[in-house]
C-alpha cells in the first residue's frame, strides 16, 4: 500500500448529486504522487458507478479509494450499494443518453470486477 496517501471512503446520499460528490471526494483523496495522470479517467468511472448505484442499487452508497503505492498496483476505486444484483453491460444506440457506464469501466480500466455480499455488492476498478 501507499505510504504517502491513506485509503479513504465516503458514504453518499442516495440522490442526484452523489456523482458530483464522488468526483470531488476522489479529487481530494487520490494519491497525486502515483496517480496524477489517471485522475480524469477515475473521475469519469466513479461518476458512472455512483450514478448506477443511485439509480439501480440503492443505499447505502459507499465509495472507497486506495493507492497501491510504488508496487504498481494502481489507483483502486470501489463503489458499494445495497443491491446484490451485478451491473449489466448493455449495447446501446449511439443516440441513447445513458447505458454506457459498465462499458466505459470495462474499456478504460486496467481491470475491474464485482464482489457480492449479503447486504449488496461492490463494483471496483483499477487504473495504473
Amino acid at each position: 500500500m501507499c505510504e504517502a496517501t491513506p485509503a479513504a471512503e465516503i458514504t453518499l446520499p442516495d440522490d442526484e448529486h452523489s456523482a458530483r460528490r464522488a468526483r470531488t471526494f476522489l479529487t481530494e483523496a487520490y494519491c497525486g504522487r502515483h496517480h496524477a495522470r489517471v485522475l480524469d479517467e477515475a473521475q469519469l468511472l466513479v461518476s458512472e458507478l455512483v450514478t448506477n448505484a443511485v439509480r439501480h442499487g440503492g443505499p447505502p452508497v459507499l465509495v472507497r479509494v486506495s493507492c497501491g503505492g510504488d508496487d504498481g498496483a494502481g489507483l483502486q476505486v470501489a463503489v458499494s450499494d445495497g443491491n446484490p444484483h451485478p451491473p449489466v453491460r448493455r449495447d446501446v444506440a449511439p443516440e441513447a443518453e445513458g447505458g454506457r457506464g459498465v462499458a466505459l469501466v470495462d474499456i478504460l480500466s486496467d481491470r475491474w470486477g464485482v464482489e457480492h455480499a449479503s447486504s449488496g455488492k461492490t463494483v471496483w476498478f483499477v487504473l495504473s
